[in-house]
């Protein structure tokens, strides 16, 4: 079955058919259209998406592209990066759209399947400024950013006040009396979400008059096995500290378990924050303390933005951070007591 078949069955053009798949019912009568319907009804007849696409020139696809994963890794990898693709699916699919997601090395590499697959708008989680003039000038296409910094560049980002969740990190440590504070981070030479949370707990210790050298720094990448030998080296050259920051959930998770096998009780002997407020975080014994961030407020804001891009043509500069606090809850001991 065809658009020919329908339209010889109903007795009118093709043009009148394909009318009336495509929503463009000004010239057609509600008695055609009803007529039209009941035979797309009865054959089952299902139109091509991809020619509906190219007609109406929207595909109803939204790219989510999940960057800087190995070709062995994938986004479950840091659940952070499940609990945003989730957020923005839930609003992408309220709109009856269709997210498109992809995980890649470089966020460059997929330029070239985004203006194939005719997408009407991306986000890119978390890119580097370098690469967001590269992105802009190869896809001509509403583009949303989460937790990007690129200043001077005209686009719509997305993220947190990640320089205030490392501050809040330090002064709710120190607030607990603890001033022999150790850092669990990734590299903070790029400039980004983690170079603003370092500069943020780096302050807060300098306010507080708290010592915080390099000496204070355990580097990690953000995976669970990784964190888990942070936690054991922290409990081998302790160097005295009483608390640990760990700039994302997953990290805290794997320096707890690394701790626990060296037998150092947290929050008893060793206190540990993390960031992000996970769910995970309630499933965790103890509990895990966290500076928390809203995903669904994220989505929202992001969705918004790609949204009113797509439907207005116009394109928007914006750049909105969301307000951050510390959840509280067992991972932490006062030694103000």
């Amino acid at each position: 079955m065809n658009i020919r078949e329908i339209a010889k069955r109903a007795g009118v053009s093709t043009a009148t058919v394909s009318n009336v798949i495509n929503g463009k019912l000004s010239k057609v009568s509600q008695e055609t259209k009803a007529k039209i319907d009941e035979i797309i009804k009865e054959t089952g007849y299902k139109p091509s998406v991809m020619a509906r696409s190219l007609v109406k020139k929207e595909s109803r696809l939204i790219g989510v592209v999940v960057p800087y994963l190995g070709k062995d890794e994938d986004f479950f990898t840091n659940p952070y990066n499940a609990h945003i693709i989730a957020s923005l699916e839930k609003y992408i699919r309220r709109k009856d759209y269709y997210l498109m997601l992809r995980c890649v090395g470089d966020p460059r590499e997929i330029l070239p399947l985004l203006s194939s697959w005719n997408v009407d708008g991306a986000f890119f989680l978390g890119v580097y400024k370098d690469e967001v003039p590269e992105i802009r000038k190869q896809i001509d296409i509403p583009i949303v950013y989460l937790d990007t910094y690129a200043p001077g560049e005209k686009i719509v980002n997305i993220g947190i006040e990640d320089y205030r969740g490392g501050y809040l990190s330090a002064r709710y440590l120190i607030g607990k009396g603890h001033k022999k504070l150790a850092l669990v981070t990734p590299d903070i030479e790029s400039e980004g979400v983690i170079k603003e949370r370092y500069r943020g707990f780096s302050d807060a210790c300098k306010e507080a008059g708290v010592p915080f050298k390099k000496g204070n720094i355990y580097y990690t990448t953000s995976t669970y096995n990784n964190a888990v030998a942070v936690g054991q080296d922290i409990a081998f050259n302790s160097g005295d500290f009483t608390a640990i920051a760990c700039m994302s959930d997953i990290v805290a998770f794997g320096v707890i378990e690394g701790l626990k096998q060296c037998g150092i009780r947290v929050p008893y002997d060793m206190s540990v924050i993390g960031f992000d407020n996970l769910p995970d975080c309630e499933l965790m014994t103890p509990k895990l303390t966290s500076v928390a961030q809203d995903f669904e407020w994220k989505a929202r804001k992001a969705g918004d933005y790609l949204f009113k891009m797509i439907e207005s043509g116009v394109q928007i500069t914006a750049d909105e951070r969301q307000h951050i606090r510390v959840y509280e809850r067992q991972s932490v001991r006062s030694l103000n007591e």
